[in-house]
């Protein structure tokens, strides 16, 4: 606590041997930050320039991938100053609020899946039907939802933690995640049930929704031999998207609930999975799978070549 300012500062304790090898961790993280942007970008970039991608489906990609570019933003600075830092703390308010943005955009990340999946639903189920269910302002409204409802919905527990008194100042990780709920002198239920709710509502429900949509493509699709291909073509890297952040994401939030005290050295790779393997998996997987993305990066590599 500084008293002179009554600020109140939280120590992160995550850190490994960060005095030692701080210079080789900066490299290392600042490449990655430099990748993820130009990956997410270069694909954005693609969507954005060429008509032919005007289409639903390749929106909610470029949503998609914009929102992990934010997502890495609200994380990278502020670690790749700890790296070089000889304390590695953080305000209190400024943890409240990259607490904020990490989950709000990580629940985006669900909420835009679940607009892909509704968007592959109707193209392949209902494809007489897609132009005039699918229009502009349907997609408009898939966008502005996915983006303010988790703002709104995290905005709540962020609020009702800004308000109560912390007796810990020591986060056991590199970043503010659920585990600043661990720093309130008590325990409130209140939070608790709440976390619960929201877990139900930005994360099981958009995922059951996803996997029940896929199941429908997919009996469809094995009826149909017409459409089995455009199935496998457009849905698999939704699938593989949504199995890697769904694995990264059950981790992180089980973990403010769970007692069990990882090594410390366990507790850093997994944050870095997080932080590190899904921001540049999106465009690797969208690029590489996705037909229409994929020509257009091979086009505009070969003429650099």
């Amino acid at each position: 606590m500084d008293n002179r300012l009554n600020v109140t500062y939280i120590t992160f304790d995550g850190h490994v041997e960060v005095h030692r090898y701080r210079n080789l961790y900066f490299v290392i993280m600042f490449t990655v930050y430099i990748l993820i942007i130009c990956c997410n970008f270069t694909i954005v970039s693609i969507i954005v320039i060429h008509k032919s991608l005007h289409e639903p489906m390749y929106i909610f990609i470029a949503a998609l991938l914009i929102n992990s570019v934010l997502f890495s933003t609200a994380i990278y600075p502020k670690l790749l100053i700890d790296f070089l830092s000889e304390k590695q703390i953080v305000s209190y308010p400024a943890c409240l609020f990259q607490w904020f943005s990490y989950y709000s955009l990580g629940a985006s990340e669900f909420f835009l899946l679940s607009a892909m999946a509704y968007d592959r639903y109707v193209s392949i189920c209902n494809p007489l039907q897609y132009s005039t269910i699918m229009r502009k302002t349907t997609v408009n409204m898939f966008l502005i939802f996915a983006w303010i409802l988790p703002a709104c919905q995290i905005s709540v527990p962020m609020s009702l933690s800004a308000k109560k008194e912390i007796c810990k100042f020591h986060l056991k990780g590199i970043l503010c995640n659920s585990t600043v709920l661990k720093l309130h002198c008590v325990s409130s239920r209140l939070l608790h049930i709440y976390g619960f709710v929201l877990f139900a509502s930005a994360i099981l429900l958009p995922v059951l929704f996803i996997l029940f949509t896929y199941t429908r493509i997919l009996v469809i699709s094995y009826r149909c031999k017409g459409v089995r291909t455009k199935a496998a073509q457009t849905c698999l890297p939704h699938l593989l998207v949504l199995i890697n952040f769904s694995c990264l994401s059950a981790y992180d939030v089980l973990l403010a609930r769970m007692e069990v005290d990882f090594p410390k050295i366990v507790r850093l790779i997994m944050t870095l999975q997080m932080i590190i393997y899904h921001p540049l998996f999106n465009p690797i997987i969208y690029g590489l799978k996705m037909r229409g993305i994929y020509e257009h990066l091979k086009r505009l590599f070969c003429k650099r070549v």
